[in-house]
């Protein structure tokens, strides 16, 4: 069996591999805040067929290619104004929000197209509720309770000042994460703050589909706990920009050079098996 075969088989399995990653990435070009992801190649094990120990040194004949890697390129996209007041970006290439789904498990994201549910909390349009400080405060008070984020108006936890008859008005999201609440009777107010988690090894993260990260332990989180959250603008992370979405970082014009010199790649690992099968038919052939 010649060995250029071998190599030619595992170059086509490899830039495979970095086929579907390229297609991957071009799939997701408008997907809010999807981070495109980048293969890397190394050489197989080597065959060696003579040892070094005389002046010639050694002899060794690689055995092909492997896909070492597949990484995540987590530099920020950029940003699109929506209008919607839910709508949340990160403005900084580090943090992420934390949402939590109905079991209690936890997972991070970028994507920060949430919407309020029928009971007022803040959620991804899967349901999963955004985390941060959850208690509603007065004026210049501090914050104390992490849990879902409830955009609502309380009446029992109302400013001393607002009028008893006052409606909620509308609401907007702060640079910090606080979320503040407006009365009819001009009155203000914070009923909740969001708060961003940071990882020491993002690439440590896997993705769960729906712009989802999970993995979060191992990928070092801030303080050594997800539950860890600081307000944005802290601890290297980003501040929130409101109104306006994250888009996806994919490079369109680099993602289709990519696919060109990929198709190339295999292209010519195909034509190493073609050569090697027409080497071993005029191999066979010597016999007649």
């Amino acid at each position: 069996m010649l060995n250029s075969l071998n190599s030619g088989v595992a170059g086509l399995h490899a830039f495979q591999q970095k086929l579907d990653v390229i297609g991957n990435d071009i799939a997701n070009s408008n997907t809010v805040a999807y981070k495109s992801a980048r293969t890397t190649f190394a050489d197989a094990f080597s065959q060696t067929v003579l040892g070094g120990g005389d002046a010639s040194g050694s002899l060794q004949i690689g055995s092909g290619v492997v896909t070492s890697a597949i990484t995540t390129d987590f530099s920020r996209g950029s940003y699109q104004s929506t209008g919607r007041a839910e709508d949340v970006f990160i403005n900084g290439d580090d943090g992420f929000f934390i949402v939590k789904d109905a079991g209690g498990d936890e997972f991070a994201t970028r994507a920060g197209d949430f919407k309020i549910d029928d009971q007022g909390y803040l959620t991804t349009n899967d349901g999963y509720r955004v985390q941060g400080y959850s208690n509603q405060v007065a004026v210049g008070a501090a914050f104390s309770t992490r849990g879902d984020i409830r955009i609502w108006d309380d009446p029992a936890n109302r400013p001393v000042q607002s009028d008893p008859l006052a409606t909620a008005r509308s609401f907007n999201i702060n640079s910090d994460g606080r979320v503040r609440m407006h009365l009819s009777d001009g009155v203000e107010y914070d009923c909740g703050q969001i708060l961003l988690q940071k990882f020491m090894d993002v690439n440590q993260l896997e993705k769960q589909g729906n712009n989802l990260y999970g993995n979060l332990v191992n990928a070092g989180p801030l303080g050594g706990d997800v539950a860890n959250s600081a307000e944005p603008g802290t601890n290297g992370m980003g501040s929130l920009k409101s109104e306006a979405l994250e888009m996806s970082n994919v490079d369109l014009a680099g993602e289709f050079a990519d696919l060109i010199t990929t198709q190339r790649g295999f292209q010519a690992n195909a034509r190493i098996i073609t050569t090697s099968d027409e080497v071993l038919q005029e191999v066979v052939n010597l016999k007649r």
